[in-house]
Formats: structure tokens, sequence, C-alpha cells
């Protein structure tokens, strides 16, 4: 999805990236929502929702607009949001925060599917000419847990949306599953308003259905952010840099283009270049695929993640932050 252009700071304020955690969004249409209510808010300049690892990227004239501006913005859409700060702490946090979200909907799966294959046997038999039915009781028994408990999260995605006066797949999943639920529950109070056949299995089935759509989307997602973890961990965080003549290790987002790196044998690069001293052998298999490190010496461009085998080298940066390659591979992963 392209990102939303918004209304641009004010001229001489310096433009900044904010970071957020959106909790709640469950399709395209979800991160549409949020697009375009935070490019409402003024003094957004640009917005790009990753609906993959529920992240939205926004950046705000600096001084013009704050995270609580951005967090009540998505708020009034009918989701949550969070200031993702930068960090190792906030990845593990996030990570251990995914883990018990895991946990939590494998958990509610099975005690659906526990619920809803004896509901399903009798029109599995139904397949083989035996026809017979559950007790209406036992029926009303088994669907009640996974219409209220299972579904409470779909529930809560349609108050959301109906709150926003907006609609989106929980709402769809909500309204569905609760007529059926609703007129089988009405038969088995008043059974002079149906022929006597109940429709609990079709609620319970829908619910478990979608739910393990969800629970596989959900792996989807994690096997993604593992791999843009796994490109991540190719950047140094620190690169040693040549000012007024002293070399001084300082943290990756310090460097600046036009600086002159010095990589040593056995070190990974932390920055897009061009080697202007040194000859060496640059492992780039990670980056490029290629199974043999390539001969680069004066001139050669490297690129950051890449590794020097042998040599040392000076390299002057060209290209840093999210300018550089793996930057770029980066959020190409994240779509």
């Amino acid at each position: 999805m392209e990102p939303i252009e918004a209304t641009s700071p004010p001229s001489g304020l310096e433009t900044r990236k904010l970071s957020l955690a959106i909790q709640g969004m469950t399709c395209a249409s979800c991160s549409a929502r949020v697009e375009k209510a935070l490019g409402r808010v003024v003094g957004v300049e640009r917005v790009a929702v990753n609906l993959a690892d529920d992240s939205a990227s926004v950046d705000v004239g600096a001084g013009v607009v704050t995270a609580e501006d951005l967090v009540r913005a998505v708020e009034k859409a009918g989701y949550r949001a969070s200031l993702r700060e930068p960090g190792a702490a906030r990845e593990q946090a996030e990570e251990d925060e995914a883990l018990v979200r895991a946990r939590r909907e494998t958990a509610l799966l099975a005690m659906s599917a526990v619920f809803t294959v004896p509901l399903l046997v009798p029109m599995g038999a139904s397949l083989f000419g035996a026809v017979w039915a559950l007790p209406t009781v036992l029926q009303l028994l088994l669907a009640t847990p996974v219409q209220f408990v299972v579904g409470a999260r779909f529930y809560r995605g349609a108050f959301g949306a109906l709150r926003a006066r907006a609609g989106n797949m929980d709402l769809l999943v909500a309204l569905g599953t609760s007529a059926a639920y609703g007129l089988s529950l009405a038969i088995l109070i008043v059974p002079s308003l149906g022929t006597g056949h109940l429709y609990f299995e079709a609620s319970a089935t829908v619910l478990t259905l979608v739910l393990l759509g969800k629970w596989l989307e959900a792996r989807a997602k994690r096997s993604t952010t593992e791999a843009v973890r796994g490109l991540m961990n190719l950047r140094p965080q620190i690169g040693r840099v040549v000012r007024g003549g002293q070399e001084l290790d300082l943290p990756v987002a310090e460097v600046v283009r036009g600086d002159i790196v010095i990589v040593r044998p056995g070190e990974r690069l932390p920055v897009d270049g061009e080697i202007v001293e040194g000859d060496t052998q640059v492992d780039q298999s990670l980056i490029t695929g290629e199974s043999m490190p390539v001969a680069k010496g004066p001139g050669d461009t490297v690129t950051g993640g890449a590794t020097n085998a042998d040599g040392l080298i000076r390299v002057r940066a060209t290209a840093v932050g999210d300018d550089s390659m793996l930057s770029r591979m980066i959020m190409m992963v994240q779509g």
C-alpha cells in the first residue's frame, strides 16, 4: 500500500520519524483506516502502515506533532497504539509479548476445535446415510463457549469498528455468527419459530475456521519478523570512524555520509561505501548470495553487513541509515 502524503509541517522545522505499534488491525481495510487517521493529523508529512508486523512509521515535523497526538488519532479510529522505543529492550519486550500472544491464540484454537468437532459429527455422519443430531441442550452448551469466549476478540473488533463508524472483517464475523447463534437460541426457546433445525454448528464452525486462519496468519507474521531480525543482526552497532586525525568508535547512527570508516579483518562493514585504501576479500554471501569472497580494492563499492575477510581497509561512507542497501532490504521484507 502506498504511503499517504498528508499535511506537510511548517517550513523551517526538521522532520523526525516516529514508530508506533498498532493493535487490533485484522485486514487491509484496517491498515488503510489507520493510515487515513494518522494522515489527517496536522503536521504529519508521511505515513506508512505495515499490517505484517502491526506497526506504523510516521514522519512528523519536530515540535509540531507528539506521539500522544498520533496515539489519540489511532484510538479514535477504533484501534490501540503505543510508541515503539528503539533499542534491544523494546525488541525483547515485543518478542516476549508475541510469544505470550501466540500461546494464548493456540490455546483458544484448541478449545474452539474441541467444542466444535462434536457439533460437526452428525453432519459427517449424514454423508454415510445416518440421520441423527445431538440433543439440543448439548448443542447449546457446546456452541456457547465458542461464541462468547473464543469469539470475544471478534466482538471487541466489531465494537471498535462501529464506534469509528466503519466496517471490518470482525464486524462481518460477529454479525454472521451472532445471527446463526441467535436464531438457533430463539428456535430452541420457542420451537414454533422454525422447522426445528438449529444452526449452532454453523456459528461455531465459522468462528473456528476464522480463528484457524488468524493463527496461520500469526505464524506467517512471526516468520517475517524473524527474517527481519536476522537482517538487522547483520548490521554492526559500532563503526570505527576517523575524525580530526583520531579513530573513534561511534554508534552507526552517528556515522554520516563522507566519514572515513576503518574496517579490520573479520569485521562486518557498518555502512555502504567506497574503498579508499587497502585491498581485501569481502564475503557478501548473506546479502548477494555469492558463495565465494570477492576481491575488493580502492575505488570498489562495498555493502554494509558484508564481512571483511582478510585485509584492513578504509571506506568512505556513501549511504547510511535508511539509505543503506541493508535497510532497504529490511523495508522490502517488511512490505
